[in-house]
């Protein structure tokens, strides 16, 4: 419909209102999320309070082996790889050339000195020295032709019937054969040597090697030119050569000055001893390149356990720590702040800071608030809170300790 100029508009009707429908949904949105918000405070009640009754339950005081801190003197040790070397060691060589004939010895076996090892062949020699002998003979017969002619000449000389010259022509004669007889003494000696040298003798006792020239070769004597014929080592006693570092001079001089260094082997005699020895030898220098310092220890090796180029573990003591606190090692845990130990005291764990003072692999002397006779955590210490309770294992409880997890740590 149209409207006239200057009359208003018509409104256009209005819809029906929608009070009651409103009031209506508001009143639903507030019903469920007070019911909502009940629902997630009950549940967070009821959690709360299962969690709190949980915990109550579920935390047992930790399992732990413990140990007992002891006040006693303290070896300060320092451990090190060392090698076996025979006190000697010779090469047999041979000092005259000839045929090797005979072998008097089997390879490994023990010798003595002035045992027979080998032959080589003797004819020559003996020739030899007939030769020399002969000469003596021969020489020392126109020595004493010339002895009695020199007396002869000197008494015409002095009756007139004889002149000086003939007078020091005999005198020559006879200087001449005293010096050919004396050679020829040296060369019958010289010849009775070479016989000797052709059986070859052990100059130690000591284990043979291998042959390493076997009989019916042709050898060269002489120094520098020999072959080795086999190898002689002397393990009855034997030595143990080792280094330790140089920061330990200072050590070790103090120590030799009051008694001598003792060295103990991961070897044992047939009694079950470890086997120890003094240190015999302390290098005049220190190895440049290493920074180490060479020290030796002899061992009589009765038992032979020791074989020339073993490797063996040596552990030399170097100082004594008196009246030390002793704890396993295994108690000593490491933290940013320092070591520290877990003390017992009435079931309960306490943290407790220690300074090591010397560690020998398997105990620690440390220094802290500790006396002899406390209790100290060495397993379990993972499972371990500071102050909390803890429930001490038996020492034989291994197959406990697995279950459990306290063995490692767990």
């Amino acid at each position: 419909m149209e409207t006239l100029k200057g009359e208003p508009p018509e409104e256009a009707p209005s819809e029906p209102s929608r009070g009651p429908i409103a009031s209506i949904r508001l009143r639903t949105w507030l019903l469920g999320g007070g019911a909502l918000l009940l629902a997630l405070l009950g549940f967070r009640y009821f959690t709360n309070a299962d969690n709190q009754g949980s915990e109550q339950h579920a935390a047992p005081a930790a399992p732990v082996r413990v140990a007992t801190v002891e006040r006693r003197d303290m070896a300060v040790i320092e451990p090190s790889l060392g090698t076996v070397i025979a006190n000697t060691f010779v090469q047999v060589v041979p000092r005259v050339s000839g045929t090797l004939e005979r072998q008097f010895f089997r390879e490994g076996q023990f010798v003595n000195p002035g045992d027979r090892l080998f032959e080589i062949d003797p004819r020559p020699f003996q020739a030899a020295l007939q030769q020399a002998e002969a000469n003596y003979r021969r020489d020392e017969a126109q020595l004493n032709a010339a002895l009695l002619n020199k007396q002869r000449v000197e008494i015409l000389l002095a009756e007139g019937f004889a002149s000086p010259q003939a007078r020091d022509t005999a005198v020559a004669n006879a200087d001449t054969f005293v010096a050919t007889v004396a050679a020829d003494r040296a060369a019958i000696d010289l010849a009775r040597l070479n016989l000797g040298y052709a059986t070859i003798r052990s100059p130690v006792e000591g284990k043979t090697g291998p042959v390493l020239v076997q009989p019916g070769n042709m050898v060269t004597g002489g120094a520098g030119s020999g072959a080795t014929l086999v190898t002689i080592a002397q393990i009855r006693p034997v030595k143990v050569s080792f280094t330790l570092p140089e920061s330990d001079l200072p050590k070790i001089q103090a120590r030799q000055r009051q008694a001598p260094l003792t060295v103990s082997l991961d070897v044992r005699t047939a009694a079950g001893d470890l086997m120890t020895a003094p240190v015999v030898f302390t290098s005049n220098a220190v190895n440049a390149q290493s920074g180490t310092i060479e020290l030796r220890a002899s061992f009589p090796n009765t038992d032979l356990l020791l074989v020339p180029g073993q490797l063996v573990n040596v552990v030399v003591q170097l100082d004594t720590l008196a009246n030390a606190l002793v704890v396993p090692r295994d108690a000593v845990n490491d933290s940013p702040t320092g070591p520290y130990v877990f003390v017992i005291r009435s079931r309960h764990a306490a943290r407790q800071p220690v300074t090591v003072l010397f560690d020998d692999g398997a105990n620690d002397a440390v220094a802290g608030a500790l006396a002899a006779g406390d209790q100290v955590v060495t397993e379990g210490q993972l499972r371990v809170t500071p102050g909390a309770a803890v429930r001490v294992a038996p020492s034989n409880d291994h197959g406990a300790a697995q279950r459990v997890g306290l063995r490692g740590g767990q």
